[in-house]
């Protein structure tokens, strides 16, 4: 029996539920016994039979790790969501009342993420999605919208600005948020750290007063200015009613971490016998009033300073002991205060920010079994995978992860087979074959992105960077066309188009990941035997996810598919639009019947359509289909293409290859492969010079103090290492970790390295005076050593279990349901606000719920014990926990 039924079912006579401590009945296993109650009355002996069975099932495993101590625990962040659109944005001041906008993420004062420009318009709509890791600490996670200029510097209309601590509030939530004002005192970041004390002098004449230590130690974090290192200086300030003393530290020159070290006197109180004229009262009662005030600026030399952050500490909580703390930036009082009158537009947006404190890998083996057996488990809507599909609000929360783990252990494509079986069973129409948004069709568009990564950049990449690089008008619109556009032409310049991109498909198949045949080849049996009578379904099946859902998207926004390192204008954009709309249709061209031409709402489209009708594209298709989706092996091509992993512009320092010349920072386009890693004066130029992946030694940060830059790395490949600079610390990372994996398995990899570089005569790290000196520093563990696929499989682990922790009351409600039917035959008709489950056997699902629960319950037990030891560890006032705002 399969059936959908609401969550909640409401107890009659025979009350069942799932709650912990309650007696169980006869025959239950010990998870059994803390999860389930005994029912009296009619219902008692079916429940009873139904836990029995349960529980001969096996329960849920015995955790291999009994005790969290917090070694070994990584805090991992990513970030994900979407900038929608804003609207009501402020007109331009010029005639031209609009704007070119685009959208930036910032971490505190670094750009991470940057839209495409939006051309003249006050409610732009960007809709880009972004995904990454954040590599470092950060206070506020901001939203800038700048119009772009082509003199002057981009304009900053406005701002989102969300703290830290308040992401959780919007996580996968659209929300529109009002723009503020971009006020230059608000924005902050970094911390300081200081030390404070009240000493009592006695005076010659045997009289007592006070006297305030500023000790000003350093700085961690503060922002770039105007994209560089600043210089930063302090002002440290004993304020009062009727007093500001002010004193000035030395400026440092190009960094982001100074070391201050310099300490400041202040009289507090005087003697009454003092005698010179006071500019102040020196009533004891000011004390009370006092504080200390620390600003921090960047010198602008010959313009005007910038301001960096201040904090503020009343003398009053000074005792006689000496007060040491770090302290967190704060924007001056007045910042943040919005525009009185101004309404400068809002920003809709969907945010989601998770952190992920990954244990060591034994204890998510109980968890990590119970979802690689889902593939096994019948039916497959009883098994753990599927169910995390069910109580998850949001599909795609549980399908990333998900999918990952079982690429990771090789279960992705028996998994897809059994719920696109499931699929099929509730698909009645032939034409509506896989084309709703279910656990199998999102499942496998994420797999395709993951597998098919580099089949899309060896497939598409030069056709796109064509059509991007040299665009052809190619608007066929009759409403949109200008004055003076010939139809014709635009019309020949599609077609040119479209035929490049379908020619470079259908002629791809010797490229297609065996990974992704081998699913291919499954849906296409699934599907001739769902529909018999039918000779086009087989071919349906798989356009629908390799045309539709793979080519024709990527097509369309080749910067997601990491295609192309930009967001194309609104031309070209516009081009790519149409000529995915094509290829579409062309690929499901002889899948479902002889005229697609319905399936276009615009006239122009049909029309241009029409040039297509000819058999020869129908038999291309179709030979494509049957290539993809066979398992038969490929003939391998002489020479295995190197596989294309990650491209973009940084900054290198220069080597001192030749005697002549300063070594100084130049800007490089780099291009990372399977074999070499090369850099170019230009993209798409010749390399300048490429270093074998085999010739790498190690890949590690290189600290700032080294050129007194931010988000450099070195690639150590022989006698001198290359010093590379990222712009911005995701980036870095994400470099780092490439060429981290593709290069683990050399085998004259280092064990340690210098952190710091070799100047004027020594190592900064360790003051070695020979520069073949062996490393100080042990080189940071390695990573998985797949090239295409990067998968942390504990991390995975990790994320599917904070799935389940949050939706706890779903899988009890789940669980209440299976009783449910198996006391009174059938689900309940009572609806309620929850979403309906799958459930095909009780029993089998009830067995599996008991099982995740169990598992979900005793590995809260480590991470509540980290949490409460990272709390209890990181002293308020630490680097680690920094006071934030003013000490009372």
């Amino acid at each position: 029996m399969r059936m959908r039924l609401p969550l909640r079912c409401p107890m009659g006579e025979a009350e069942w539920a799932g709650r912990r401590g309650e007696v169980p009945p006869a025959g239950a296993s010990a998870h059994c016994r803390t999860r389930a109650r005994a029912v009296e009355g009619r219902g008692s002996c079916l429940l009873s039979s139904l836990l029995a069975r349960s529980a001969a099932g096996g329960g849920g495993g015995t955790m291999a790790a009994e005790d969290g101590d917090g070694e070994g625990v990584r805090v991992l962040q990513n970030l994900r969501g979407k900038i929608c659109e804003a609207k009501n944005l402020v007109p331009y001041s010029g005639p031209n009342k609009m704007r070119d906008c685009f959208c930036t993420i910032n971490l505190d004062q670094e750009e991470v993420f940057r839209t495409q420009v939006v051309e003249k318009s006050l409610s732009p709509f960007f809709g880009e999605e972004f995904y990454f890791e954040i590599p470092r600490t950060f206070q506020c996670l901001s939203f800038y919208i700048y119009d772009k200029s082509v003199l002057q510097r981009d304009l900053r209309i406005g701002k989102v600005a969300i703290k830290k601590e308040d992401l959780c509030k919007y996580t996968s939530k659209e929300t529109w948020f009002l723009l503020q004002p971009v006020d230059s005192n608000s924005e902050v970041q970094g911390k300081v750290h200081l030390e404070l004390k009240l000493n009592e002098l006695i005076t010659d004449n045997g009289s007592v007063c006070q006297q305030l230590v500023v000790h000003i130690k350093e700085c961690h974090g503060l922002p770039l200015v105007n994209g560089q290192n600043c210089d930063p200086y302090a002002t440290v300030s004993l304020m009062g009613p009727s007093r500001n003393d002010q004193k000035k530290t030395k400026v440092k020159k190009k960094t982001s971490n100074p070391q201050f070290n310099e300490t400041f006197y202040f009289e507090v109180t005087r003697s009454s016998s003092y005698t010179k004229k006071s500019q102040f009262q020196v009533e004891e009662e000011d004390i009370e009033k006092l504080e200390v005030r620390i600003d921090l600026w960047n010198n602008g030399n010959l313009v005007q300073d910038v301001f960096l952050g201040e904090i503020k500490v009343p003398v009053k909580v000074l005792g006689n002991d000496s007060f040491q703390a770090w302290y967190l930036l704060q924007p001056r009082e007045n910042g943040n205060k919005p525009s009185k009158t101004d309404d400068l537009g809002s920003l809709r947006l969907n945010v989601c920010y998770t952190e992920d404190y990954v244990l060591p890998s034994e204890y998510y083996v109980s968890l990590r079994n119970l979802l690689l057996k889902s593939p096994d488990v019948e039916p497959v809507s009883a098994s753990a995978a599927y169910i995390l599909g069910e109580v998850c609000r949001d599909k795609y929360d549980a399908v990333l992860p998900l999918v990952r783990l079982l690429l990771h252990h090789h279960k992705i494509v028996p998994f897809v087979t059994a719920v696109a079986e499931l699929d099929l069973k509730d698909t009645q129409e032939v034409n509506t074959i896989f084309r709703g948004n279910t656990l199998a069709t999102r499942c496998l568009d994420e797999m395709m992105k993951i597998v098919g990564k580099h089949y899309l950049k060896v497939t598409l990449k030069p056709v796109l960077d064509e059509i991007c690089e040299s665009p052809k008008p190619c608007e066929i619109d009759p409403i949109k066309l200008k004055e003076g556009d010939n139809v014709e032409v635009h019309k020949e310049n599609l077609r040119y188009y479209v035929d490049k991109v379908f020619n470079t498909i259908v002629q791809s198949s010797i490229s297609c990941p065996t990974l992704m045949c081998d699913v291919f080849y499954s849906l296409r049996h699934l599907a001739a035997k769902r529909f018999p009578n039918d000779p086009h379904v087989q071919y349906s099946a798989v356009s629908s996810f390799v045309f539709l859902r793979f080519f024709a998207v990527a097509v369309v926004s080749p910067h997601t598919f990491h295609l192309r390192p930009h967001h194309p204008d609104a031309q070209t954009s516009r081009t790519l639009t149409l000529i995915s709309k094509t290829i579409q249709t062309l690929g499901s061209w002889g899948s479902l019947s002889k005229s697609k031409l319905s399936s276009f709402k615009e006239t122009f489209m049909c029309e241009f359509f029409k040039t297509f009708q000819e058999e020869k594209f129908t038999e291309a298709v179709q030979k494509f289909l049957d290539e993809v989706s066979s398992t038969e092996s490929k003939e391998p091509s002489g020479m295995s293409e190197p596989v294309h992993l990650k491209e973009g512009e940084m900054y290198k320092r220069a080597q001192g290859r030749t005697r002549i010349g300063k070594k100084n920072f130049k800007k490089r386009w780099f291009c990372l492969t399977s074999r070499e890693l090369t850099y170019h004066k230009q993209r798409d130029k010749e390399p300048i010079y490429n270093i074998p992946i085999k010739n790498i030694l190690t890949v590690e940060k290189l600290e700032e103090s080294a050129f007194n830059r931010k988000n450099m790395f070195q690639v150590i490949y022989g006698e001198k290492p290359l010093y590379i600079q990222a712009n911005n610390c995701v980036e870095a990372s994400e470099w780092i970790e490439a060429l981290c994996r593709v290069s683990r398995c050399n085998q004259r990899r280092l064990s340690v390295y210098h952190p710091s570089a070799f100047l004027n005569g020594n190592w900064l790290c360790c003051k070695a005076t020979t520069e073949n000196t062996k490393g100080c520093t042990p080189c940071t563990a390695g990573v998985p050593a797949d090239i295409q696929i990067e998968i942390d499989g504990d991390r995975e682990t990790e994320r599917i279990y904070s799935l389940f922790a949050i939706n706890m009351p779903k899988l009890q409600k789940m669980e209440e349901a299976c009783g449910s039917i198996a006391v009174y035959q059938g689900p309940q008709k009572e609806l309620d606000d929850y979403s309906n489950f799958t459930i095909e056997d009780s029993v089998a699902t009830f067995q599996t719920l008991q099982q995740i629960i169990a598992i979900v319950e005793k590995l809260n037990e480590p991470h509540e014990k980290y949490q409460k030891k990272r709390s209890s560890s990181a002293k308020y006032g630490s680097e680690e926990n920094p006071i934030v705002g003013k000490v009372s």
